[in-house]
This record gives structure tokens, C-alpha cells and sequence, in this order.
């Protein structure tokens, strides 16, 4: 995120943050290796569209009447902790706990100077990755989701991986793919590609995430696997968008895209208390 100017009062420095962070996201891309990436990008993109459509169009045939039917009812009294645990890929959950970090950062930063200032706008751009992956990722599975018109488990009085009414528009008919699975998956990877050690446990996250989506029948097998795809796609699409404007990432020669270093956690802590020190 740019840094405003230095002789502006505090709300113009404000107001100047908030302009020159939609400019620089907006502005046309200037990595010279751009175009190295968008190849490689779209090579990645179409092998993982291939092999997991396979699996999708698989799990439709073979697995999801199969899966839902050994699942306990809805509304089973024990499920309770499942059902908890499920919000926590919720896209309205996610985008607001995200959307606020994103307010207190551009809230905090035109009060300080120099190098604190410089990392908490390092960190802003971070959150702005993430919280854009997830936005593009969840408005397009919320498209699909239209378009397709799947009923979800049981809808209709019977198991039926083929129960579709295109454009209906309504939350019964919402089912592929799985909004908690796109969401907790574009997080995921997101997350993943900014600090590359949180790898392991943003892949725990999502598979847990999706695995109750199963229990709960809200979902069939293949609906949770397509929101994996959808938020594995549009954080990589994102992605590609920061890096061809030099925000946050690098673009090697070979057109892989690779993480900028960022600031650590202890330097973020240390920037935390003197902004909201008394």
C-alpha cells in the first residue's frame, strides 16, 4: 500500500491512503515478466480445471448419493459442534473479520512515520490479497451457483445427484459448488501464498471446513471439491493481478510467482503499540 504524504494532516493523509490504494490495483500492470506468469498461470489453471473435473463429474456418478445417504440427519442434536465449526468458512464471517483488519490498518497507518509506517503498509497489502481472493473467488461460485441450479441432498424427497432447476435462484438449488468450500479454500491458498509456513495448517483449515459441509448435508461430495476448485482458481487469478503490478509478489524468470518477504511478526507487534499506545 503506497505511503500518503508526509505534510498532509492526518485525514488527508487518510483520504490520499484510501485513493492511492485503489490506483495502484487498478492501474495497468507494469512487471515485465507478466506475461511469463499469465502463460504459466493458465497452463496450472487448465491442468487443475482437467484433473478436477474428472474427479467432479466421478464423484457424481459414483460417490455422492452413496456419501449422503451414510450421513446422519439434519438437525441431529449432537451435530451442534459441527454446525459451529462450519461458520468459520462462511464467506460474510471471513470478508468481515479480513474487511475490518483492512480498516485499522488504514485507520493506523496515516498516524505514524518512517519504518512502522512502511510495515503496517506492507501487511495492508497482504490483507488486501486475501481479502480480494476471497471477494472474486465467492461472486463467481455464487454465479455458477445460479447458472447450475443443483438441489442439495435430499431436496426433492430422495438421494439425488441429478436434481438441477437451472436459474432458480433460491437456497435449495444453490449446492454446486459448496460457498464455504470456496471461501475456505481461496483463504486457504491466499494464505498460503503470502507466508508459505502456514501451509500445513490453511490445508487443515479447508479440509475441515469442507468435511462439514458432508456431515451437515449441505453438500455432496462433488459440490465441496468444486469450491475447492473455484478458490483455488480465483486466489491464483489474484494473485497473478498483485504480481503483474509488483504488489506483494515477484515474478521469476520463469514466470513463477513467488511471495515478496514481508514483515515479521515481531516487527508487526511492535508497530501494533506505538499505534494504539495512549
Amino acid at each position: 500500500m503506497p505511503a500518503p504524504p508526509e505534510s498532509a494532516n492526518y485525514f488527508g493523509r487518510l483520504l490520499t491512503l484510501v485513493w492511492l490504494s485503489f490506483a495502484q490495483l487498478v492501474r495497468a500492470p507494469s512487471h515485465s515478466r507478466r506475461a511469463e506468469a499469465a502463460r504459466r498461470s493458465a497452463r496450472h489453471g487448465l491442468l487443475l480445471v482437467v484433473i478436477v473435473g474428472a474427479v467432479i463429474i466421478t464423484l457424481m456418478y459414483a460417490f455422492d448419493v452413496t456419501e449422503i445417504s451414510l450421513m446422519p440427519p439434519r438437525g441431529t442434536p449432537g451435530l451442534w459442534w459441527v454446525k459451529t465449526l462450519t461458520d468459520f468458512g462462511k464467506d460474510e464471517y471471513v470478508l468481515c473479520a479480513l474487511g475490518l483488519l483492512l480498516i485499522v490498518v488504514a485507520l493506523a497507518a496515516p498516524a505514524l512515520r518512517g519504518v512502522p509506517r512502511a510495515t503496517l503498509l506492507g501487511f495492508g497489502t497482504r490483507l488486501q490479497y486475501l481479502f480480494l481472493s476471497v471477494v472474486l473467488s465467492v461472486a463467481v461460485g455464487e454465479l455458477i451457483k445460479w447458472i447450475v441450479g443443483r438441489g442439495r441432498p435430499f431436496v426433492g424427497g430422495k438421494a439425488n445427484a441429478f436434481n438441477f432447476q437451472h436459474f432458480a435462484g433460491t437456497e435449495a438449488y444453490s449446492s454446486f459448488p459448496s460457498g464455504h468450500s470456496i471461501t475456505a479454500f481461496a483463504l486457504a491458498f491466499a494464505v498460503s501464498a503470502v507466508w508459505p509456513g502456514a501451509r500445513f495448517a490453511m490445508l487443515v483449515y479447508a479440509l475441515v471446513i469442507a468435511a462439514t459441509r458432508l456431515v451437515l448435508l449441505a453438500h455432496h461430495p462433488s459440490d465441496v471439491v468444486a469450491g475447492a476448485l473455484v478458490g483455488v482458481i480465483g486466489a491464483m487469478v489474484v494473485r497473478y493481478w498483485f504480481a503483474a503490478r509488483r504488489l506483494g509478489f515477484a515474478i521469476h524468470r520463469d514466470g513463477t510467482v513467488v511471495a515478496l518477504s514481508g514483515p515479521s511478526d515481531g516487527r508487526l507487534k511492535r508497530v501494533a503499540r506505538s499505534a494504539f499506545a495512549p
